[in-house]
């Protein structure tokens, strides 16, 4: 199963070339990127760099803060924290390709030496007991079914009091899923939790759940502006045509449907250990 969501992932084994490819095309000096430049590919998450900071102010970070970003994709988000805090950021994630393209990219930005990547299991991961001040998951459990594990794994490496944020979409009351949609062309390596199974999963993994924040209504204004300009231009979002190919217009056009009619929920969860 771990083989078939890493694939679905990561069709474009030479991704860091990729992305050199578009942003050069797009006008980019390599040797003087910022990481307002790498904008429109390292957030790979609804609601991007807003959602990630609006993460990142509930977390309580600093300068002296570690933290672990549990399926860290291309880095994005944990870049975002290190130069928005001058934390340091150790993200994991399934996905090789992904890694040496975080890896990469980290570099392009001067902040290799803030946030490094490896290719892991968030079910198994590769830390001792108790060394991370903060964790975090943005959009990760969609495609996992052992949540239980990976929420057990992230609590058992967080220090005592440690933040754990959790952005993830979940499944809504208004009916099942309409497929394709980002996280997976079909139900096969799809695992929705509801609402209230997070809650239950979070809390008998030990942690103490201190808030909830539902942000399906900004989510749905997300992907119709971004509906809106794929109409407009006829193209894809750069970002998504590089993961998702061919498929993401109709992936793009489903998560409306399924946003709006309530089929999915985009939910934050915050939590101590």
């Amino acid at each position: 199963m771990t083989d078939r969501v890493a694939s679905h992932y990561g069709e474009n084994l030479q991704l860091a070339d990729a992305i050199a490819e578009k942003l050069r095309g797009a006008g980019k000096d390599l040797n003087k990127l910022t990481t307002a430049d790498l904008a429109i590919v390292d957030e790979f998450h609804i609601r991007g760099r807003k959602a990630t900071l609006e993460l990142g102010e509930r977390m309580n970070l600093n300068a002296s803060s570690h933290v672990l970003d549990i399926g860290s994709g291309l880095g994005g988000p944990a870049r975002t924290l290190a130069e928005t805090y001058g934390c340091q950021v150790t993200g994991i994630d399934l996905t090789q390709a992904f890694c040496e393209a975080a890896t990469a990219m980290s570099g392009w930005v001067g902040l290799d030496n803030r946030v490094s990547f490896k290719q892991g299991d968030a079910t198994n991961l590769p830390f001792e007991n108790q060394v991370f001040d903060a964790a975090m998951t943005i959009h990760v459990a969609m495609n996992i079914a052992a949540k239980d594990k990976m929420y057990a794994e992230a609590r058992r490496v967080l220090k005592p009091g440690g933040i754990f944020a959790v952005y993830d979409v979940l499944q809504g009351e208004g009916g099942e899923v309409f497929y394709p949609v980002p996280w997976a062309r079909d139900p096969s390596i799809s695992y929705l939790a509801t609402p209230n199974q997070m809650k239950t999963l979070l809390t008998r993994a030990g942690f103490k759940l201190r808030d909830i924040q539902d942000s399906t209504e900004e989510s749905q204004s997300f992907f119709e502006r971004m509906t809106a300009q794929m109409a407009k231009t006829g193209t894809s979002p750069v970002i998504w045509q590089l993961f998702l190919g061919h498929d993401f217009p109709a992936m793009a056009r489903n998560q409306v449907r399924n946003v709006s009619e309530r089929r999915i929920r985009t939910v934050s969860y915050f939590c101590t250990a």
